[in-house]
């Protein structure tokens, strides 16, 4: 589990195509990586990921096809800066929400602009995930957790603080790019309860 409060920006160094799937190497730029051990997880711009071997300034962790046809790792240009967050401790703050690590569907940017010192972005999600995202509900894109300010049709908007602009790869996202969604844990399983059996 993640908190969706990144801990550094890395980039992608290379993807490397194996038996079918990939082998990705990541940089990880300022993530805290002293302790990093074999089979811990990591968050890739919201991708929850495997540890499979790492060297002082990076790690390599393995994509299946589910992954990377699923999510934006399978099309992330080599150099693209990524958010990268350990998983949580027990002991740990929780200051964002709950995140999985799952992606539930990949979303676009449409359109940034300023509010004040803030920003406020709005993204494109698959109609299908519309229903979970509820205005003042929680968000994670690209595996930051973020509070929605509104929701239409088309899909919501979010405000970035200076802070969170600088500390993440928000501050190298562009409109048109592509961006990881996962919805509020607490809405999915919302849902599979009232379609339960009684």
């Amino acid at each position: 589990m993640f908190t969706g409060l990144i801990e550094g920006v890395g980039s992608l160094l290379s993807r490397e195509t194996r038996g079918g799937d990939a082998r990705l190497r990541i940089g990880a730029g300022t993530l805290p990586f002293a302790d990093v051990a074999l089979g811990e997880s990591i968050s890739v711009n919201g991708v929850c990921l495997t540890v499979v071997a790492f060297d002082a300034a990076s790690f390599e962790a393995d994509a299946s096809n589910e992954t990377l046809s699923l999510t934006t790792l399978g099309g992330l240009q080599v150099g693209r800066a990524i958010n990268l967050e350990r998983a949580m401790k027990p002991s740990d703050r929780l200051g964002g929400h709950l995140v999985s690590g799952h992606v539930d569907g990949v979303g676009e940017v449409a359109a940034v602009w300023e509010d004040a010192r803030a920003q406020r972005w709005k993204f494109s999600a698959p109609p299908a995930l519309l229903k979970y995202i509820a205005q003042k509900g929680s968000i994670c894109v690209d595996g930051v957790s973020l509070t929605v300010n509104a929701v239409d049709g088309e899909g919501f908007e979010v405000a970035l603080i200076p802070h969170t602009v600088s500390h993440t790869a928000f501050s190298r996202t562009r409109v048109g790019d592509s961006v990881n969604l996962e919805v509020d844990l607490v809405a999915r399983y919302v849902e599979r309860l009232l379609q339960a059996p009684a």
